[in-house]
């Protein structure tokens, strides 16, 4: 398996740190390691271990996992699929389950591992995983996450196309391209155009499949030897599907000659000793055919079978992180048990005291708020009977006054119509007495019906203080006249009894109440003495 991550982002790094003038030993090793690793893979393997250890005891977590990393990615090119399998989770389990792009390969390491076994369900899971955490890093604006999104893309992109699930390669690789895109890398990725070629070539355009891939070939025999095992055997599919065996076999053989060369890649060399098996059974060399399904068979028995030394802790692949995570786990928990069990005493105390408090507490707080909602209960009846007691005396007050109102204005009315009785029989009796002295007399004491009513309507108002102010507030058509029916009115007087105060004939008066009713915009079957009391 390729280093998919590096494929992206060594070159952002490779010159920083090669001119950092304070690098440490582990990071001195690392890079020794770096450098080794398709020229002699144990010395690599030797040199990373080396730094990881170091970086463990400088407590330097993050280059201890790029070492695992980097240590499972050598393991997994040489088909040692358990010791790559074992670093990956000692790596994930050093992470302890932060978000870090370091877990992000780590996922797609193990996605690829699981891809080997054609466990696709979790390949898929785990390629998916890594993909998922960089866009929540992305959003989070974690440094260089584009990069490894660009790279997930592209994992999900070869996943696909191994399995012959060319749209679904497609939409990965459009994905790719876009990621690329966005971090504005101008010039050509060859990993992105070696794929384009091949899927190009899948839906029938052979042409110009071919020369991407052969402008790709020229890029990797300059810049990265090793990936020219993918790029050989890709152009031998395509030239199987043309039906040129001859080239075919030419590209599956520099296939094989180049993963050997480079230690690298050997899952594409069972595809090619298989590509190969098939080709030769397709023009008839049985021979060789036969030869390369041993060739086949006896590598992927090596790798994949049940014997195989190197991968039989991976046929069903262990869930190391998981055991040692419980097992730690379990430490813990008898740990934790013993000590609750020397504090539990104490522990249950406290919680006694603490539940006594609440409990007292709450009974207090029940009590306090009763006697407090008791109280201003009280108060609020009693403010209430005050207030009851004030309007019913206000009331006792208004009404006396109104009736001594009443009995002031009945008795100037008898005094009116007692001196008008005098008036006219003196009037009667013009030999006996002297008539125009007496009327003048009479006139005298009885006064006029302004003054009068003047009298009346000053004694009214100051008792009925609010009367008149609502009434004109809603109905301010209403003329002075009408304002005297209305005082009149409310205190009960019958036409008969307003007349005399008035100066009016009863008569006047019916008509003055019609008028009234009208103003007031008053039914037939409106009570008017009732609407008049309502103000």
């Amino acid at each position: 398996m390729k280093f998919y991550t590096r494929l992206f982002i060594v070159f952002l790094f490779s010159s920083t740190l090669g001119q950092s003038q304070n690098i440490s030993k582990q990071d001195s090793l690392f890079l020794k390691a770096r450098k080794l690793t398709f020229i002699d893979s144990k010395k690599s393997i030797d040199l990373y271990n080396q730094s990881i250890e170091l970086s463990l005891k400088v407590k330097d977590t993050a280059r201890a996992v790029e070492g695992l990393i980097e240590v499972a990615d050598i393991h997994s090119h040489h088909v040692d699929y358990s010791q790559a399998y074992d670093n990956f989770w000692r790596g994930l389990l050093l992470e302890d389950g932060k978000e870090t792009t370091r877990v992000g390969r780590i996922y797609k390491g193990l996605g690829w591992l699981y891809s080997f076994y054609e466990r696709d369900d979790e390949a898929i899971k785990y390629l998916n995983k890594s993909l998922s955490l960089n866009k929540s890093m992305f959003r989070k604006r974690v440094i260089l996450t584009e990069v490894y999104m660009l790279s997930d893309y592209f994992a999900l992109t070869s996943f696909y196309r191994v399995r012959g699930e060319y749209e679904m390669a497609q939409k990965y690789l459009d994905s790719s391209m876009a990621a690329k895109n966005n971090i504005m890398l101008k010039s050509k990725n060859y990993y992105l155009e070696a794929e384009a070629g091949y899927l190009l070539a899948m839906r029938g355009d052979i042409s110009e499949g071919l020369d991407r891939l052969k402008d790709a070939e020229e890029y990797f025999y300059e810049n990265d030897g090793s990936y020219l095992v993918l790029i050989y055997y890709m152009m031998g599919d395509i030239h199987k599907i043309v039906k040129n065996s001859k080239k075919a076999e030419a590209f599956y053989l520099k296939s094989l000659e180049t993963s050997e060369k480079y230690s690298s890649h050997s899952n594409y060399r069972i595809k090619a000793y298989k590509a190969l098996q098939e080709l030769y059974a397709s023009t008839n060399s049985y021979e060789k055919a036969y030869e390369y399904l041993l060739k086949e068979k006896s590598l992927n028995d090596q790798v994949f079978g049940i014997k195989s030394e190197k991968n039989l802790p991976l046929f069903d692949i262990k869930d190391n992180y998981r055991l040692t995570k419980e097992k730690l786990e379990d430490q813990e928990n008898e740990q934790r048990l013993k000590f609750l069990e020397q504090e539990e005493y104490i522990w249950y105390l406290k919680y006694m005291f603490l539940i006594a408090i609440i409990v007292l507490l709450a009974i207090f707080s029940f009590f306090f708020i009763r006697n407090l909602r008791q109280k201003h209960r009280a108060e609020k009846q009693m403010i209430k009977e005050r207030q009851d007691a004030e309007i019913k005396r206000q009331e006792e007050i208004l009404e006396m006054k109104n009736k001594e109102l009443t009995s002031s204005a009945l008795r100037l009315i008898e005094k009116e119509e007692f001196l008008t009785n005098l008036n006219n029989k003196l009037s009667q009796q013009k030999d006996s007495v002297d008539v125009k002295t007496i009327s003048r007399m009479v006139k005298t004491i009885q006064g006029n019906s302004t003054s009068n009513w003047k009298e009346f309507e000053a004694r009214f108002t100051s008792i009925n203080q609010s009367f008149y102010e609502n009434l004109k507030a809603k109905h301010p058509n209403l003329k002075s006249a009408d304002l005297k029916i209305c005082a009149l009115i409310r205190l009960n007087f019958s036409s008969k009894e307003m007349a005399p105060l008035l100066g009016i004939s009863v008569e006047s008066i019916h008509t003055s109440r019609y008028r009234l009713r009208k103003k007031i915009g008053l039914e037939r079957t409106d009570n008017l003495t009732e609407y008049i009391n309502s103000f």
